[in-house]
């Protein structure tokens, strides 16, 4: 089969690993284009494009997919399937129907739950202890194809988003390779009409915390935010970033440190949370022992956004 590959991100990378090594013919890797990175803003290349380049495959990198000359290239290959994992993009109707077999799009979560942009972390910053990949054949919505394949996969209570991420974007590739093996008895499956969530896009706003909520739900937020967003709060006037942390038990007023000893505990509206790595203004990511040490932080003071202040 002649096979376009879609894809831009790291996540994407060991499905196109994948393919390569099972020895299927991927004509043409299409990515996004290269952005500007860094203090320097240098171009660079999205991480999908580079694995393509050193795979030596044909590389395109549109900057418009509607209309142009890649609409019309892409509709000339005389494609008979393409695949999708983490693109970035909506296809129109002219790309989903140039190949022989239309489009599949490997999908970070179980649908229909979590459709949109952030499947992974919102399940985190949810509390959903089970997630998955879906593979499934596009359509012009987002993310309401029918259903080709499913995999599983459990949420660790302490596992954080990017770790989830990586675990998925190996998931993904096994359930591709399933597919295409099994690609004349597939029967595609309509996704129920019930337990629809949409993961909506992370904004940088949301990296706040707020010490009012019960610990269980910061200890979610960090571990779905970090690296981005992040999770930050306010301390002696400046922001406070957490990497880690976890419940534990504890009372107090919300925002109030009530262990500064060997271990940093904040008190919640339920239970407290443990910092375990955090970052000052201006220092790089330590563990809570040596931020005691070097801040000399004491029990009794206090963290969080003044009520009313825009942080």
């Amino acid at each position: 089969m002649k096979i376009a590959f879609m894809g831009t991100p790291a996540y994407a990378v060991p499905t196109l690993d994948a393919l390569i090594g099972a020895g299927h013919n991927i004509v043409t890797v299409i990515a996004q284009p290269d952005r500007p990175s860094g203090r320097g803003k240098k171009l660079q290349s999205p991480p999908v494009a580079m694995r393509a380049k050193e795979l030596g495959l044909d590389l395109r990198q549109p900057k418009a997919i509607r209309s142009g000359r890649f609409f019309e290239n892409f509709r000339n290959l005389d494609l008979d399937l393409a695949i999708v994992v983490a693109y970035g993009r909506i296809l129109p109707t002219g790309l989903l129907e140039a190949p022989r077999r239309g489009c599949w799009n490997a999908h970070g979560s179980l649908l229909p739950r979590w459709r949109g942009a952030a499947p992974i972390e919102r399940a985190v910053q949810t509390g959903d202890q089970e997630t998955g990949v879906t593979l499934m054949q596009m359509d012009e919505g987002l993310d309401t194809g029918a259903m080709l394949l499913s995999k599983q996969a459990e949420i660790g209570p302490n596992e954080r988003a990017i770790d989830l991420r990586e675990r998925l974007s190996h998931l993904s590739a096994e359930l591709i390779l399933e597919a295409l093996e099994q690609i004349e008895r597939l029967q595609p499956t309509p996704q129920p009409l019930s337990g629809i969530l949409h993961a909506e896009p992370m904004r940088k706003a949301e990296s706040w915390l707020d010490f009012s909520q019960p610990a269980a739900r910061l200890h979610n937020q960090i571990r779905a935010f970090y690296p981005w967003p992040g999770s930050q709060t306010m301390f002696r006037g400046e922001q406070f970033k957490i990497h880690r942390a976890k419940v534990v038990e504890g009372e107090g007023t919300p925002g109030e440190i009530i262990l500064a000893k060997k271990r940093l505990v904040v008190a919640c509206a339920e239970g407290a949370l443990e910092i375990l790595e955090a970052q000052l203004p201006g220092k790089r990511a330590l563990e809570a022992q040596a931020i005691l040490n070097g801040a000399r932080i004491q029990a009794g003071e206090i963290m969080g956004v003044v009520p009313g202040e825009n942080p």
